[in-house]
């Protein structure tokens, strides 16, 4: 694709990390949720939104988007709402909880080859060269040089394949699989294509901030653990997931992944334990 100026940069990417009460909603959702097949109750969900300073309008607002976009169904019991995830909302929590989880552990060998895209969009077609260059992002990619997109994980030609199907992209497509040759220094060509730098200052914020935090009750471990989540959540589409030669030495990545892993295992029965007493508390009422 045809893209005038500088790279892609991580601010480009997509903001999962802005705290908005729809997005804090999806996490709540993905974590204690999806894992059961209990409706939850209005209040619960407000009062655990509350927690992360979202008033009670904005959350109910929140509910009713992710209904009307299909991910959750409501259920009236008197005069109090019940809700529960859709077949849709339980497969892309599902694909998104694997996608979180997995993230960061430890990676395949790489073989050193690199998928390339050749993708050319017209000038006078700003909007479809914007989304173009946003998804293929998304995706992992990055661009070193305008019209030329590289990935070191083949396996995303499918993915690139749908991007480009989807957005109806009318010039041809180009996907070639290859090793880096003699010309040129490829950690130049990395460089080039992914701002590493400003990646590397988002994870030693989310190591600053989760590193001494130490819940003392199982509320608070639910907070906590629910922040870690939501933090951590960013990181798959912030971070192309370069193989370790081709990274920094003492990437930051690496030991943020192993804090994410570790914390929620450790935070993970106690905030559990406060979902299942609130939702019971609900029930009782």
């Amino acid at each position: 694709m045809a893209v005038a100026g500088p790279r892609p940069s991580v601010t480009r990417r997509r903001e999962v990390s802005h705290i908005s009460a729809r997005s804090v909603l999806m996490t709540i959702l993905g974590e204690y949720v999806l894992p059961r097949q209990v409706p939850v109750w209005t209040s619960t969900l407000v009062e655990v939104l509350g927690g992360f300073d979202i008033e009670e309008k904005s959350a109910r607002q929140a509910l009713s988007r992710a209904s009307g976009e299909g991910w959750l169904r409501s259920e009236r019991v008197g005069r109090r709402v019940r809700w529960s995830l859709t077949a849709p909302g339980r497969r892309l929590l599902t694909e998104g909880a694997e996608r979180i989880y997995a993230f960061g552990r430890n990676e395949a060998d790489w073989d050193g080859r690199w998928l390339m895209l050749l993708v050319s969009v017209p000038e006078s077609q700003r909007e479809l060269r914007h989304r173009v260059r946003t998804q293929l992002t998304w995706a992992g990619f990055g661009s070193p040089t305008p019209g030329v997109w590289v990935s070191p994980k083949t396996n995303r030609q499918a993915e690139a394949d749908k991007i480009v199907a989807e957005l109806k992209v009318g010039s041809p497509v180009m996907s070639f699989i290859a090793s880096y040759g003699d010309i040129g220094d490829v950690n130049d060509m990395v460089s080039r294509a992914w701002d590493l730098s400003e990646l590397e200052e988002h994870y030693e914020q989310f190591i600053d901030e989760f590193t001494g935090l130490a819940p003392g009750s199982d509320r608070a471990a639910l907070q906590a653990q629910t922040q870690l989540v939501h933090e951590w959540r960013r990181f798959p589409f912030l971070d192309p997931g370069l193989p370790l030669s081709l990274l920094p030495a003492n990437w930051s990545g690496a030991q943020a992944a192993q804090l994410f892993h570790r914390k929620h295992a450790e935070w993970r029965r106690a905030a559990q334990r406060h979902w299942e007493e609130a939702v019971r508390a609900e029930q009782a009422a």
